[in-house]
């Protein structure tokens, strides 16, 4: 049975109703049959049925044992981070959200979890990384921004070897391209505000652990923190995975058609997507993923802030927001947006150019978009070509 097919069959049909849509249990607790004997539900933080559905869901999309859903993908990240203890180690991809880099060195540090950031991309200084105090090491593949790709069945076996689990964020390939689990990793993260919910109406996080004790442990923090999702928000990502793999396949089309627009550009300096074959990473990509995403970021040749905001001003269809992965199509720009909080040096270091802007492609016509896009290329190309003039 082919993967769409059995998600659309996954998703239950109410037994007590017929109905075809998932019902919402919007409830804070379950009448009880005597003192500790319920019907498997007995307060909506630990568990609620409509939350249930969707972490089963997700569990099996992405091949793990147990799956848990809660209020932000950031939420989600706080509760692997919760696996470790004071002394412990992470190695984490440089090029990481601005988010999670946050949370790492601003929240964890303080409690004694050291960080180390390196280039994933060379399996080798993963390696090098790793220390007798290393307990997790932290991927994203495609990293956000710059798009970089990690070998995530190389970076599980040094994991592996040295007894670390390897945690993978899934957020911008989607269980619809690429499952980590099967590739070695440990665990999955997502930011289920961006393609499993896919329509830019939710704030949610998921977690998917490989085995039934990881993911106890994980079920037991979420238990203990808090951090749970609301029924109406776990239907509205049930909602979005129903249509997940026929818009993931739209996106990555137009991504492609409109990564090698910008390639072509001569005032582009840089495009960063994995379906480029000049893309450094192209091969990797081919070999662990069904496909490249929808995420196309590029860098301006005139290299500063003050060039891509013009640029993302301009456009049209392209909408300058926060987030990713809905139908309409946005535009970012990561310098003083997303990636904010992680220093200058250190951003430039990772490959995150000053004028580096992110498009998350929608669903609309690709050549609408670019459309779109040459109209606001023809206009920062005027504007820098007289600024030129003017300063010569």
């Amino acid at each position: 049975m082919q993967a769409t097919t059995q998600l659309i069959h996954s998703i239950p049909v109410d037994p007590l109703t017929g109905a075809v849509s998932v019902p919402i249990y919007q409830t804070s607790t379950f009448v009880q049959e005597a003192p500790g004997v319920n019907k498997g539900y007995d307060y909506a933080r630990s568990g609620n049925p409509t939350r249930a559905t969707l972490e089963s869901l997700i569990a099996q999309l992405e091949g793990g044992q147990v799956g848990l859903a809660f209020s932000s993908g950031l939420a989600a990240i706080d509760a692997v981070a919760k696996l470790l203890k004071s002394g412990d180690e992470i190695v984490a991809v440089d090029d990481i959200y601005g988010g999670a880099y946050r949370l790492f060195t601003q929240v964890y540090e303080q409690f004694g979890i050291k960080i180390n950031f390196v280039d994933t991309t060379d399996p080798a200084k993963v390696f090098e990384a790793i220390t007798p105090n290393t307990k997790l090491i932290w991927l994203e593949t495609p990293t956000n921004p710059t798009l970089k790709i990690s070998d995530i069945e190389a970076i599980a076996r040094i994991a592996k070897a040295n007894r670390c689990l390897l945690c993978v964020d899934n957020t911008f390939a989607s269980p619809a391209l690429q499952q980590p689990l099967s590739l070695g990793a440990d665990i999955v993260v997502h930011s289920a505000t961006k393609y499993l919910g896919g329509h830019s109406d939710l704030i949610a996080g998921i977690v998917v652990a490989k085995d039934a004790e990881l993911g106890a442990r994980l079920k037991f923090l979420q238990n203990a923190c808090g951090n749970v999702l609301g029924p109406f928000d776990s239907w509205l990502v049930i909602r979005g995975i129903e249509t997940l793999h026929l818009r993931i396949r739209q996106h990555c089309s137009s991504a492609q058609v409109i990564a090698e627009f910008l390639q072509q550009h001569p005032a582009i300096d840089q495009v960063f997507y994995p379906g480029l074959p000049s893309h450094p990473n192209h091969d990797i990509a081919r070999k662990q993923s069904k496909g490249f995403g929808g995420i196309v970021s590029f860098s301006l040749k005139e290299d500063t802030t003050e060039a891509a905001a013009a640029f993302a001003t301009t456009t049209q269809l392209f909408k300058l927001a926060e987030s990713l992965g809905g139908i309409k199509s946005l535009i970012s720009h990561p310098a003083t947006m997303t990636h904010k909080s992680i220093p200058a040096d250190r951003r430039r270091a990772a490959g995150v150019a000053d004028s580096l802007l992110r498009l998350s492609i929608g669903l609309e016509d690709a050549t609408d978009l670019i459309k779109d896009l040459e109209y606001a290329l023809d206009h920062y190309t005027t504007t820098y070509k007289n600024v030129a003039e003017k300063a010569a």
